[in-house]
């Protein structure tokens, strides 16, 4: 199955702006016997996360567990800052840059400007940006030689979901909508939306998928990532029109869809994203049918480790199915409710998906 290639126009950058909360540093003394030990010594990572904090359950909380540890096996104490808004990300990376940061890794799309302005005027300071290609002159180039983005192809993952949403649905009705209309948002919509599609195709059935149009690159967005009235009204939206499964992308946002689903009394389950929200929310585990997996946590810990063993390489990380920097969830509490075929299907896609024979493509896929 191919499915055509579509073009998006990316809209929308962070704002700059004052404020920072600041912490204090600590670094191992070197010794004279490891060279690694001692190139970690004068080393200092530090991170700024978008809103929504380290303790989000998502990106920014595995973000952090990636820094800190590799911080513990460098042996130094990282700084870390979290930002409230959007005015914070530019003030937030300068004072890390003033504090003698080595490497500043910046968490989420909303970041990338503040990056890029603050890689191009400190050439001396190592940058990684989460969810990013640094890439704002759209010319196929990362702006800055000391920026290494993070970045995942998450299509091919959240087209397995979709398709996994699709088998378990009782309704016949699913229902995906984001924070906002970034692409680190809309690839998790595509790729849901696109397996919905195929399992439909594959089995003679009518699943519908609500919540965002492929074609037309145009869905429900809360307008931010926090949780909040936005987010609920949008979950209490695809509950109404019969969705017994719900895709919530963009961080905390996920919290007020759990407060529709339970205010619903209905039978409705969750697809998390980023991170396996089964574990990382075990309170409400009862309600996760899977998640999308991002490898942040990894990914942030060997570029933290790599430029603490002074072989930073702003060669962008690009998770996939292949390398395992992106995947889905086991089913956990739902591995008696799924089909019993269920998962030997996901592995023939996820195994067509790597060997070419079932093509997944998002306008929002990252540059390989």
């Amino acid at each position: 199955m191919t499915i055509s290639t579509r073009k998006t126009v990316l809209s929308g950058l962070a704002m700059f702006g004052t404020v920072a909360m600041l912490a204090a540093c600590a670094q191992a003394p070197a010794t004279t016997d490891d060279t690694n030990s001692a190139a970690a010594s004068d080393f200092l990572p530090c991170m700024v996360s978008d809103a929504g904090g380290f303790d989000d359950k998502s990106f920014n909380q595995l973000g952090f567990e990636g820094l800190s540890e590799a911080a513990d096996a460098l042996s130094v104490k990282p700084i870390t800052v979290e930002s409230t808004s959007e005015t914070d990300y530019q003030s937030n990376v300068q004072n890390l840059v003033v504090q003698g940061c080595s490497l500043i890794v910046t968490v989420g799309f909303n970041l990338a400007a503040a990056t890029v302005e603050s890689a191009l005027a400190n050439p001396e300071v190592n940058f990684a940006i989460i969810d990013n290609d640094a890439d704002l002159n759209f010319d196929g180039k990362v702006d800055a030689p000391n920026i290494k983005p993070i970045i995942f192809d998450t299509a091919p993952a959240a087209f397995m979901a979709g398709y996994a949403a699709a088998g378990y649905s009782k309704t016949g009705v699913v229902g995906t909508y984001g924070g906002m209309q970034f692409p680190t948002v809309t690839i998790f919509m595509d790729g849901f939306a696109d397996g919905v599609a195929y399992y439909n195709e594959q089995n003679g059935t009518d699943v519908k998928s609500l919540g965002w149009d492929v074609a037309s690159q145009t869905g429900s967005f809360t307008g931010g990532f926090a949780a909040g009235v936005e987010s609920l009204a949008n979950a209490q939206g695809l509950i109404d029109q019969n969705a017994d499964v719900l895709l919530p992308v963009g961080g905390p946002i996920f919290l007020s869809a759990i407060e529709a689903i339970k205010s619903s009394g209905k039978d409705i389950a969750m697809v998390g994203v980023d991170a396996d929200l089964y574990e990382t929310d075990a309170t409400n585990k009862s309600l996760f049918l899977t998640s999308i997996l991002k490898g942040i946590k990894v990914s942030v810990s060997d570029v933290v480790t790599g430029a603490g063993e002074d072989s930073f390489d702003a060669t962008p990380y690009v998770g996939t199915l292949d390398n395992d920097g992106v995947g889905i969830a086991s089913f956990h509490d739902f591995e008696s409710k799924v089909p019993s075929t269920l998962s030997d299907e996901l592995d023939a896609i996820k195994a067509g998906i790597i060997d070419g024979s079932i093509t997944v493509e998002s306008p929002s896929s990252p540059k390989q």
